[in-house]
C-alpha cells in the first residue's frame, strides 16, 4: 500500500455513489433507437465517465450516422429530459455498498471531500441521496469545457480545495476517468474488474473492500 498520505478525495458519480447508469442507458437506448441503432450493453461501457455530447458522438460513430447540429442539440436535451424522469425515484436506499461508510470516515479524518463527474445533473442526484454536506467543493458537467479522460474536471476540484494534485486521490469505475487521474497527476483508485484497469494504481471490486484500514493506510 502506497506509504505517502493523502490529503483529498476526489470521487466520480455515476457507478461509484450510486448506480445510474441504467438509468443512462435507457436514456441512450431511446435516441439510438431514434437513428436506427440498438445500443447494446457492451456499446454503453464507452459512454461511462463520458459527457453528454461525446456520448452521443460516439453512439453516431457506432451507428454510422451523420445528424444536423439541430437535431443533435435536440437528442441531447431529449436524452436530458428522459434521464431526468428516470431518476425521480433514486433516494438514500440506492446509494452503494460502503460508501456512505467511507464518506463519514474521510469527514471525520479532516480529509478534503469534492465531486468530479461528467454528469450535469450532479447535484441533484447528491440532494436526492442526502450526501451533499459531504462535499466540500462539485465539479461536473455544468463546470469543466473538456470531458475524461481529459484532466479538467479533477484538476479543477484539487485546484478548488487547495490541495497539492499528488495529494488526491481519485475514486473511479470508468476506464475514461482513471486516464483522467493519471493524467492529473493523482492516485487513481479503480472499481470494478482489474482486467479493465491495468492503469490504476490501486483497484477494488466496490468501496465494500475499501474498510477502514484499507482507508487509513491511504489517507
Amino acid at each position: 500500500m502506497n506509504k505517502k498520505k493523502h490529503l483529498c478525495a476526489l470521487f466520480d458519480l455515476d457507478g461509484v455513489i450510486v448506480d445510474t447508469a441504467k438509468f443512462h442507458f435507457l436514456a441512450w437506448k431511446k435516441i439510438a433507437k431514434n437513428i436506427g441503432y440498438e445500443l447494446t450493453h457492451e456499446d454503453n461501457e464507452q459512454l461511462k465517465g463520458v459527457s453528454r455530447q461525446d456520448s452521443l458522438n460516439i453512439i453516431l460513430d457506432l451507428a454510422n450516422v451523420s445528424i444536423e447540429l439541430e437535431v443533435f442539440n435536440h437528442y441531447l436535451l431529449q436524452k436530458n429530459n428522459d434521464y431526468l424522469l428516470l431518476i425521480q425515484s433514486i433516494s438514500p436506499n440506492d446509494i452503494l455498498p460502503g460508501i456512505s461508510e467511507a464518506l463519514i470516515f474521510l469527514k471525520e479524518r479532516g480529509i478534503k471531500i469534492g465531486l468530479g463527474s461528467a454528469s450535469k445533473n450532479a447535484k441533484i442526484i447528491l440532494q436526492k441521496l442526502q450526501l451533499m454536506d459531504y462535499f466540500e467543493v462539485i465539479i461536473d458537467g455544468n463546470i469543466v469545457i473538456k470531458g475524461k479522460p481529459d484532466p479538467e474536471v479533477f484538476l479543477k476540484g484539487c485546484s478548488a480545495l487547495n490541495v497539492p494534485k499528488d495529494r488526491c486521490i481519485v475514486f473511479e469505475d470508468a476506464f475514461a476517468g482513471i486516464l483522467a487521474a493519471k493524467e492529473a497527476g493523482m492516485t487513481a483508485v479503480a472499481l470494478g474488474d482489474k482486467k479493465f484497469f491495468s492503469n490504476a494504481d490501486f483497484c477494488f471490486s466496490d468501496f465494500t473492500q475499501l474498510n477502514i484500514k484499507v482507508l487509513s493506510n491511504l489517507f
